[in-house]
């Protein structure tokens, strides 16, 4: 049985729904810039300009909520338009997220501190599962709702396990992706781990210092061929394969040999049916950290030899938008896929010394690409791979 991904829906700090994203893709436009809120002006992040209440009233949603659940309805809705629900086509969705309602609950807890405020009703939006219940309930899907949180895996995690519940016949279709708004927290967070950037990130460059952080929602409508006959939608690529690895190695760092990288693409490529030679593009999990880079680079070298195809990060357009990113990125590859494009690694100069890999630099299109391989790595080893199929 084939998987079919039959809608798309993004948003970020390049473009808003999936028609911008592709013409700042096309521009080599980074949406990477010094950051407008309280806690980001001190920072280069990739951050959506619009408040809450402007993403409220600019994009028609019903509810107030956190932003990673506002960002979430954005980009779910998006991927839905054109489908409708149909007691015959058993619908779910799964949502992958590390932020959650932080935005909404640390200023509540400080607040609450201060004595100015004992209203706990503010902390309702904080759990990581009510984002993907007011997801869900934008999109009047009311049936099985998931949410997985394993770190900037997270998406591609939803992914997975969206396939594999329409494989085993629990659902005809499903939502899927990731979600993740900026908070002070986890700015604060990452910079206490020292691998944050204040300059614009250079993914797998050999002067890389870290990352630069993002926001914003990448989500997929996953159904099979069955379904597909009674939702009339026509598919715009293939889920061929997919799987997650762990390296067991640290709480935060990738291994150094990129192990549980090399296990997660060897995975996925196995479930699709498919050789290293088959991938015409890679869409790296790059972050721009000197771990993550050179333990991804070892891990493709292992899997693809010395036939390494094209690849790239694309997080120094975006930043790198945590649990989103998986989803996110899947629609980048879908784009890349329906247009032949290889997207360019913005800011890179000087190959790693220990790999000499050199990513794509410029963004072209009508190249052949029938299979593209999507890398999403997480926190404590919890590695995650995709591959996009051209239908």
């Amino acid at each position: 049985m084939r998987i079919y991904v039959t809608g798309t829906g993004v948003i970020s700090s390049i473009g808003e729904n999936v028609e911008e994203t592709l013409l700042a893709l096309r521009s080599e436009k980074t949406g990477i810039k010094q950051g407008e809120k309280i806690h980001t002006e001190r920072f280069k992040v990739g951050e959506i300009r619009w408040t809450n209440n402007e993403l409220i009233q600019r994009f028609g949603l019903s509810q107030d909520a956190s932003r990673t659940a506002l960002l979430g309805m954005i980009a779910a809705k998006e991927a839905f338009q054109g489908h409708t629900l149909n007691p015959e086509i058993r619908t779910g969705l799964i949502s992958g997220t590390s932020v959650g309602g932080m935005d909404i609950s640390e200023i509540a807890y400080k607040d609450f501190l201060a004595g100015e405020t004992d209203d706990l009703s503010l902390y309702k939006n904080h759990p990581s599962g009510t984002t993907s219940e007011q997801i869900a309930k934008e999109l009047g899907i009311d049936g099985y709702v998931n949410t997985i949180s394993t770190a900037c895996s997270s998406a591609a995690n939803s992914i997975m396990l969206g396939a594999r519940m329409l494989l085993s016949g629990q659902f005809d279709r499903v939502v899927v992706g990731g979600t993740d708004g900026l908070s002070q927290f986890t700015i604060s967070g990452f910079r206490s781990l020292m691998i944050f950037d204040d300059e614009w990130c250079r993914p797998f460059d050999e002067t890389r210092k870290g990352l630069n952080l993002g926001e914003g929602a990448g989500f997929l409508v996953l159904e099979t061929e069955e379904t597909m006959k009674k939702s009339e939608k026509k598919p715009l690529a293939i889920l061929s394969g997919w799987s997650n690895a762990s390296d067991a190695y640290h709480q935060t760092a990738s291994s150094p040999e990129g192990l549980g990288a090399t296990l997660s693409m060897k995975g996925a490529l196995e479930i699709a049916g498919l050789n290293p030679g088959d991938i015409d593009y890679i869409n790296a999990h790059g972050t721009a950290t000197p771990n993550n880079d050179l333990s991804e680079s070892h891990g493709i070298k292992t899997v693809f030899g010395s036939s390494v195809p094209p690849f790239s990060s694309t997080k120094a357009y975006t930043g790198h938008t945590l649990a989103a990113s998986g989803g996110i990125e899947a629609v980048f590859g879908i784009l890349a896929l329906n247009n032949g494009a290889l997207l360019p690694n913005l800011n890179f100069k000087q190959a790693i010394e220990e790999t000499g890999l050199v990513p794509v630099k410029e963004y072209s299109e009508g190249n052949t690409i029938k299979h593209i391989l999507s890398n999403s790595f997480g926190f404590g080893g919890n590695n995650s791979t995709i591959i996009l199929s051209k239908v």
